[in-house]
């Protein structure tokens, strides 16, 4: 035993992580998904907010992509919210839909 004999970080079992119980991810048919048109602090352009998306920062940048690919505009995902530009609501009620969500319109 090497001089002082105080070996509390060596063995293989104290450099594991505690496993604590994972939450589950809610699945995609029970995610309370809304979309909605919106105008406030755009400068008077219309933007569809996508909100109630459970995913991960990898998850909705891949969402985000795979929705301006098939709606043809610009769009960002920030604060787990998805914006795109312009009036975009049926386009994406029907992308979220073939994605295994149940979307639903919300507001105007």
């Amino acid at each position: 035993m090497p001089k002082g004999g105080w070996q509390e970080f060596t063995s293989a079992d104290s450099l594991q992580r505690p496993s604590g119980p994972t939450q589950e991810p809610t699945p995609k048919s029970q995610q309370m998904v809304r979309v909605q048109p919106t105008r406030g602090g755009k400068g008077g352009k219309t933007v569809t907010v996508i909100r109630g998306l459970e995913l991960d920062p990898a998850g909705f940048k891949s969402l985000l992509k795979r929705l301006k690919t098939r709606i043809g505009s610009g769009g960002t995902a920030k604060d787990g919210v998805i914006e795109l530009q312009g009036d975009q609501v049926e386009l994406a009620l029907e992308l979220l839909n073939k994605e295994g969500y149940r979307p639903k319109r919300a507001g105007g």
